[in-house]
């Protein structure tokens, strides 16, 4: 077979296509008459500087065998949390957060990078057990171990946002390894009902009694079922006495402007107001490249980063934001099937593990954009502007890329 038939167009096209979305929408949000001489009027030409680089890298990447990223899984793993535990004592700190490295003149953010070092050293550990269960104490600990150690180093960074990523892709990665339906789905349940509990308690007992109902269904086991029941309880009153009882008058503030903006829409929810704004005004077709007045006017809060999706949507309308949102469709589906079809379990945990962290940042980022979900600083995968952010995520897509179109060199340790 031909190279160029087993190599995978599809997911390639779809990062090309994804950065370029982004290119467009990063020169709106810093070239515009308001931008000249601030601080992010250089983002664009930096950005298409890290286009070419991804690019490059990309291409690279295919000339090395996937026994060569087998090996590297572990030495990376280990480079990245020096790197994270260096940043945390000599880091550049920017907002509140020391994320950023400076590395020959080159800010390095290591917590970008280790999402794929911290999935590949998981690939590689399941994938080395002739047999192993999900369920099982010693796997499970050592799994959540490799997990627990980078959020640790990255929440002294205070970078809490990118830390919640981490534990978003456990129960992909779980489930794909084998963990039951029911005790993936339990895992899901503390996130969804401290939601639905902020929101309205209501709603969440119902969600709740739902769930519950589904882990008896699928899974038959008594304990299991009564976990369930339990875990959910403790969720809502949980939440219900945090919200009430232990927060400080601040921190509801922030609560009760992510729920409701209009109580505080000149603080805390001002940056909620103007996304919804910016997306709502945008209609069918959008107003026009560079014609977006919440984007032009410079009342998007990170407009460049965060709030990129806003951008897109005032501009594009809800025709430029579904083609996007298409675009990550394909890409994310085509991830999955290439996991799905491989022979390797590593190849599979690890082009997964992939999907999963660029599922979460988007499900996160777009619940930021439109106000479904507190704004805690995740970039849109490829859209957003950053070095960091673009070239781990086009790593990840370079990898993913490399494993398939080497599949035939797993056959002899096919498992």
């Amino acid at each position: 077979m031909k190279w160029y038939n087993r190599f995978d167009w599809v997911l390639l096209i779809s990062w090309l296509v994804l950065s370029i979305i982004g290119l467009v929408a990063i020169y709106s949000a810093t070239q515009g008459p308001m931008h000249q001489g601030t601080a992010i009027s250089g983002n664009f030409d930096r950005q298409v500087l890290h286009l070419g680089i991804g690019l490059i890298i990309i291409v690279l990447m295919q000339f090395l065998t996937p026994q060569t990223f087998m090996q590297l899984s572990w030495p990376g793993y280990v480079l990245c949390l020096i790197i994270a535990l260096l940043t945390v004592f000599f880091g550049i700190e920017v907002g509140g957060e020391r994320n950023w490295l400076n590395i020959f003149g080159f800010r390095l953010q290591i917590s970008e990078f280790m999402k794929l070092a911290t999935v590949m050293a998981i690939a590689s550990f399941l994938s080395s057990q002739r047999q192993y269960s999900m369920e099982d104490f010693k796997t499970l600990f050592i799994f959540l171990l490799l997990i627990a150690l980078p959020v640790f180093l990255i929440t002294l960074h205070g970078d809490t946002g990118t830390s919640l990523v981490y534990i978003g892709i456990i129960p992909f990665l779980l489930f794909w390894a084998g963990l039951s339906f029911g005790l993936s789905l339990m895992l899901v349940m503390p996130a969804v009902l401290a939601y639905l509990t902020v929101i309205n308690i209501v709603a969440a007992g119902v969600v709740a009694a739902v769930l519950c109902g589904v882990v008896f269904l699928v899974d038959r086991r008594p304990l299991v079922s009564v976990s369930a029941v339990l875990l959910a309880i403790a969720i809502i009153i949980g939440v219900q006495v945090a919200l009430t009882e232990v927060l400080q008058p601040h921190q509801r503030a922030r609560v009760e402007a992510f729920t409701n903006p209009a109580v505080d829409p000149h603080g805390a929810g001002w940056n909620v107001i103007q996304a919804k704004t910016a997306i709502s005004s945008g209609g069918l077709y959008g107003k026009g490249f560079m014609q977006g007045t919440q984007t032009q006017l410079r009342f998007l809060p990170e407009q460049q980063t965060d709030f990129i999706f806003c951008v897109i949507s005032e501009e594009f309308g809800l025709v430029g934001a579904g083609t996007t949102l298409l675009f990550f469709l394909v890409l994310l589906s085509r991830l999955v099937y290439i996991a799905g079809t491989h022979k390797h379990a590593y190849a599979r945990l690890t082009i997964i593990g992939v999907a999963s962290v660029f599922l979460v940042h988007i499900i996160v980022n777009l619940g930021m954009a439109t106000a479904l979900l507190p704004v805690i600083g995740i970039p849109l995968p490829l859209i957003s502007y950053g070095g960091s952010s673009f070239l781990s995520f086009s790593i990840m897509i370079g990898l993913c890329l490399n494993l398939h179109f080497y599949e035939r060199n797993f056959s002899i340790y096919a498992s």
